[in-house]
């Protein structure tokens, strides 16, 4: 009788403790995070881009033209049409895109995949495309896919304008050839910037992808250079023009009396995989060799450069060469140095190989 007495409270206590013990709730995230594709079909790393939902993969020509089955790492219970593993080939008149579902079934998410397999290295900026929702532009090959970024990404964090006109770097219909060419503008940082010391945004484009994950807190680190390079450049050739802005000012907003904004147009050839960013692209021992322009002063009307790669004495090349190419309309943009106003146009850049 005493041993019932005793259980009885620890019976209701354990009936009590079930009633208050919920499942747990289905995973919300419909995120696709890693994708995982056969190195020997890849010549670059894979690039996943969670706020645009881009997947970029630098394939062969082999496996471009043969198909790949990638691999994909979901979160937690989230499911994918196409199915993990799934063959899948590309058509240039087709996107090749992943639907994820999450757990819970409340979220989806569609991912696009872009693939980067340069055939030639000849750059006229003909074709331009509008990002979905912030509406700036970015330059396209004949084929509609993108090789080229900027930091509009990062900007269109900052609170500007949903209009192409608003971001710092853009199309122009006053090029050296054909009907377009790229113009870049040192345009003045947003309220929302300047809270955390970001006075101005230079124009800016470049070989490689931004990632906008890391624009607020690594803005330097998001700027990711490169994309995969056979053989070896013999040099770098292209048109510009320039005009600076009036003034030029420091990362605190001060004007600096005689200081004069310059452009910044360079190339450089480093060793893969790993990309480059803003942090490193002049410093690496992953350089191999490098294409500068010296002159970054104004020019009214459109200039030819033709500038010799220089290579580092006794550098080792690897088999995973990475090209990139580098622009800005502020040569100290990165350090958000600049002259809101500064302009520059590029047009017709092409890497010419050695023979």
């Amino acid at each position: 009788m005493m041993r019932n007495w005793l259980f009885a409270p620890l019976f209701l206590y354990a009936l009590m403790l079930q009633g208050c013990i919920k499942d747990a709730p289905l995973n919300p995230e419909a995120d696709i995070e890693t994708v995982v594709v056969d190195p020997h079909l890849l010549t670059g790393n894979i690039f996943v881009d969670q706020v645009n939902r881009t997947i970029t993969l630098n394939l062969t020509n082999e496996a471009y033209e043969s198909g790949i089955s990638p691999v994909l790492i979901l979160s937690k219970g989230a499911s994918v049409k196409p199915a993990s593993g799934t063959l899948i080939k590309f058509d240039a008149d087709q996107d090749v895109v992943y639907d994820v579902t999450s757990e819970s079934g409340e979220n989806t998410k569609r991912y696009t995949v872009k693939v980067v397999n340069i055939g030639h290295w000849d750059f006229a900026f003909e074709n331009w495309k509008s990002h979905s929702t912030d509406k700036y532009e970015y330059p396209v090959d004949d084929d509609g896919l993108q090789l080229w970024s900027s930091g509009n990404a990062g900007v269109a964090l900052s609170g500007v304008p949903a209009r192409s006109d608003a971001y710092p770097t853009r199309s122009t219909t006053d090029g050296y050839l054909g009907t377009k060419a790229a113009e870049l503008v040192t345009i003045k940082g947003t309220p929302l910037s300047e809270l955390i010391g970001i006075r101005l945004y230079a124009g800016s484009l470049f070989l490689g992808n931004f990632n906008a994950s890391q624009a607020m807190l690594n803005p330097l680190k998001a700027i990711e250079f490169g994309v995969p390079y056979k053989g070896l450049p013999k040099s770098f050739t292209g048109y510009y023009k320039y005009s600076a802005g009036p003034d030029f000012i420091n990362k605190a907003g001060q004007v600096q009396p005689g200081v004069k904004d310059k452009c910044s147009i360079y190339a450089v050839l480093f060793n893969g995989p790993d990309r480059l960013n803003a942090t490193n692209i002049m410093t690496s021992d992953q350089v191999i060799a490098m294409a500068e322009l010296r002159d970054g002063s104004d020019k009214a009307n459109f200039t030819r450069f033709d500038i010799p790669f220089v290579y580092k004495q006794q550098a080792v090349i690897s088999k995973n060469l990475m090209m990139a190419i580098v622009t800005s309309s502020s040569a100290e943009g990165d350090q958000y140095r600049g002259a809101i106003g500064s302009r520059l146009v590029v047009d017709s850049l092409s890497i010419v190989p050695l023979l």
